[in-house]
């Protein structure tokens, strides 16, 4: 299907974006280790950082986990089902998590909007950068998920209708 391709193609990239952005961390790390035993002065901007970019890796990797059916999964039931029972029973707990994770998208967006328009600083440290890039990582995060959930639900409702697009239920 070439919905579900071009959404998968989107996650992938935000699957990639978020392992490049490792190095980063490891960098920013490896410095602020380097800065503080050896130099004996600690950085102002390394805890930020680091959990800015975890966080990014983890927003942007969600979505891709969910496309190569890496979540945590109980199948200790679903493991015996048909593949036709198993892709109802997925598609109706997809169709109760898309709502909650549409008001996510739109909560998150004003967030963002908010941190930028006020130009809201995060209060951690002494670098205090500010906040909107955070809060926009985290909408992108849940949009390319939201998307991937909507990509799950069209191949689980083609396996329904018994078509094979070499979609495969995850378990």
């Amino acid at each position: 299907m070439k919905i579900v391709d071009a959404i998968e193609r989107q996650t992938r990239w935000a699957g990639y974006l978020g392992a490049v952005l490792i190095l980063p961390l490891v960098l920013a790390l490896v410095y602020e280790v380097f800065s503080r035993y050896v130099l004996g002065r600690p950085t102002l901007w390394a805890f930020e950082v680091s959990y800015m970019v975890m966080g990014a890796i983890f927003m942007f990797g969600m979505a891709n986990a969910l496309r190569v059916g890496q979540h945590v999964s109980v199948d200790v039931l679903s493991q015996n089902f048909s593949p036709r029972l198993k892709a109802g029973v997925h598609l109706a707990c997809y169709g109760v998590l898309l709502p909650v994770l549409g008001w996510l998208v739109w909560e998150l967006s004003f967030y963002a909007i908010e941190a930028f328009s006020s130009n809201e600083r995060s209060g951690r440290s002494a670098w205090n950068p500010v906040i909107w890039p955070v809060f926009g990582v985290w909408w992108l995060g849940f949009v390319y998920l939201t998307l991937q959930v909507i990509a799950e639900m069209f191949k689980l409702w083609s396996t329904l209708l018994g078509h094979d697009h070499g979609a495969e239920v995850s378990s």
